[in-house]
């Protein structure tokens, strides 16, 4: 699929943005936290404190960095638990929707995601929106760094995308880090791992719904 004409090109984020997984999210950073005897938090402290690189969130419960050992087992626990849990997730209310109806109006759309591919992928097929996505993209590599290198080799990967018509649409400042990174937009998303607080000191566009995003998307590539 080519560029279009009065259409951005949408780089959709995964985990908290299309799939709605904050209580797998803080269930698994509970469990990780209780391996160092850590008090658990809740999904407002959550939201207030998150942040890129996972390792800088845990400093600030902690008071200080993980060191190597303790992040290995938190990551290990976090990911196992998550694992077990996300099952009983679904997809953000009017999501399906959305995807179809950017993709029907002419829109292309991608996926890109700090969740692993291998796992990523079929989670995808099983909501059965993977054919609204001209590519999919899940994390390769060690887990908890930035997106933005992800998001320059993404882009590139569209072919005739132009990063200037694309914008990306997340939940989380970092999403707006590797847009910016890339050369792209960006629409930051209130239903996830964000504050909207933390979400407006980034200085890009913030909203409530994904329909408001979709729309801002458009507004943002005209």
């Amino acid at each position: 699929m080519g560029k279009k004409t009065g259409a951005a090109h949408i780089v959709w984020d995964w985990n908290g943005t299309l799939f709605h997984d904050n209580d797998a999210i803080i269930g698994a950073t509970n469990a990780a936290f209780a391996e160092l005897g850590l008090e658990p938090i809740t999904m407002e402290q959550y939201r207030a404190l998150y942040c890129v690189p996972v390792p800088k969130f845990y400093e600030r419960l902690l008071g200080r960095l993980p060191t190597d050992a303790e992040w290995l087992v938190m990551d290990e626990t976090f990911h196992r638990y998550y694992s077990e849990q996300h099952a009983a997730c679904s997809l953000a209310s009017g999501a399906t929707e959305l995807l179809a109806d950017w993709q029907s109006a002419g829109g292309s759309q991608s996926l890109l995601s700090m969740y692993g591919h291998e796992d990523l992928v079929p989670l995808v097929r099983k909501f059965g929106i993977e054919a609204h996505f001209i590519r999919v993209d899940g994390r390769t590599g060690p887990s908890g760094g930035s997106k933005a290198e992800h998001m320059v080799r993404h882009l590139a990967a569209l072919g005739d995308v132009d990063p200037a018509r694309a914008v990306v649409i997340g939940d989380a400042a970092d999403d707006a880090v590797a847009a910016q990174h890339a050369g792209a937009r960006a629409v930051l998303y209130t239903g996830g791992s964000h504050s909207r607080a933390s979400l407006e000191e980034v200085g890009v566009p913030v909203v409530d719904t994904l329909a408001d995003a979709v729309a801002e998307a458009q507004r943002l590539a005209a």
